[in-house]
């Protein structure tokens, strides 16, 4: 049985938001809205991590958690969800339940398989925002032509080394670029933080940021739509540059 859709915050919600209602940009509409929200996360590592906990004690009302890995000692260094006592123990059931301790408000559900495209469409079409945390190509590019059949906002973020970047492409927006506007499929070649490394602060930046820029999209307040946010965390520089709908495209352009 479906539960009811949410009218209103209770008390105990409004104590715990407290600080966030009071911000002008939220306020009591916002957070209600926020508890009436779905948002899908693709990737319980590095990014998915701090972007789940972020979106969890934010009261984000439904979270559903994908992926289909198991929790690993190596995982421990940054991908902060996940506890010792969840290794070897799947990865979404992990932070299911730590997430839950954390905020016993919202309702979490979990996907352990992979997905595919008429599953992943199916899934994404119920959500409101996706986060897409994942760190292969493949995914990634599943998930852009997914959200875009759907029309529903998708958070991209990536991670190497000292790197990080992050956009957003929200496909409610006719003008909005995709992410296969800024990388093509048969483009370029993968890196992988096991064979390159990464510092674990860094995915903590872009996960954060990937978990404000969904709650942004949820409130329709601005988001980094049309723009690509690079982190470079050895020199604290961060650039952000402008990202044009590509006309030739396949998946948003006009061909």
């Amino acid at each position: 049985m479906s539960k009811s859709p949410k009218t209103e915050l209770n008390d105990a919600e409004l104590s715990r938001y407290s600080r966030q209602i009071l911000l002008p940009e939220i306020d009591y509409d916002g957070q209600l809205t926020l508890s009436q929200s779905h948002a899908v996360i693709f990737g319980l590592g590095g990014l998915g991590s701090p972007a789940s906990l972020y979106l969890a004690s934010a009261g984000i009302g439904k979270l559903t958690l994908v992926d289909f890995d198991e929790v690993d000692d190596s995982n421990l260094q940054r991908q902060i969800v996940h506890r010792e006592n969840n290794i070897g123990q799947p990865k979404v059931l992990s932070a299911q339940q730590n997430l839950q301790a954390l905020n016993h408000h919202i309702e979490i559900e979990t996907v352990q398989q992979k997905l595919n495209e008429t599953q992943l469409t199916g899934l994404i079409e119920s959500a409101d925002v996706v986060l897409d945390c994942t760190d292969n190509f493949a995914s990634r590019f599943a998930l852009n032509r997914s959200c875009y059949r759907a029309k529903k906002p998708l958070i991209s973020g990536a991670a190497i080394r000292w790197e990080g970047q992050l956009s957003s492409y929200d496909f409610r927006k006719a003008d909005s670029p995709c992410y296969q506007c800024l990388y093509k499929e048969e483009d370029g070649v993968e890196l992988t933080c096991s064979q390159n490394g990464v510092l674990s602060p860094v995915v903590g930046m872009i996960g954060s940021m990937q978990a404000i820029e969904a709650i942004k999209a949820l409130l329709n307040l601005p988001t980094l739509t049309g723009k690509l946010m690079i982190v470079d965390a050895y020199s604290m520089q961060i650039r952000t540059l402008n990202l044009k709908k590509d006309e030739n495209c396949p998946h948003c352009g006009n061909v």
